[in-house]
């Protein structure tokens, strides 16, 4: 499920991001989409190709991974995030919810440390 007024475009300076084209309230769920999960085997061929950047870590020990499929892989990574993002392992499914009002056209943004307000430095240069 991806909420219908959710959309993909070009952000600034962070290639391509997800917007809004209405108001959300806080606490809103957007987008629930499944993932395909990566062995830890599998996540070391990944480790060395484009989709790099497009995975997340997956189970309790973080030696998989996981495609989220969805726009969940496009969400930017923000120290001040507006979403957050919730993975549920048994079924094999990222929640992603608002965390506070999201005017018209801003961008959505989630913590690629998991949670929400985690402000250890990422793997790349944010900007």
């Amino acid at each position: 499920m991806i909420q219908p007024y959710i959309y993909i475009k070009t952000s600034e300076s962070r290639g391509r991001g997800v917007f809004t084209k209405k108001p959300i309230p806080a606490k809103t769920e957007i987008e629930t989409s499944p993932a395909l999960i990566l062995s830890a085997k599998d996540r070391e061929i990944v480790n060395d190709t484009r989709l790099y950047h497009y995975i997340f870590e997956w189970g309790v020990n973080k030696k998989r991974a996981c495609v989220a499929l969805g726009y969940v892989s496009m969400y930017n990574h923000s120290y001040e995030a507006n979403c957050e993002y919730e993975m549920d392992y048994k079924t094999e499914i990222i929640t992603i919810r608002t965390l506070r009002n999201i005017k018209r056209g801003e961008e959505l943004y989630i913590n690629y440390n998991a949670v929400w307000d985690d402000k250890t430095p990422v793997w790349f240069s944010v900007k």
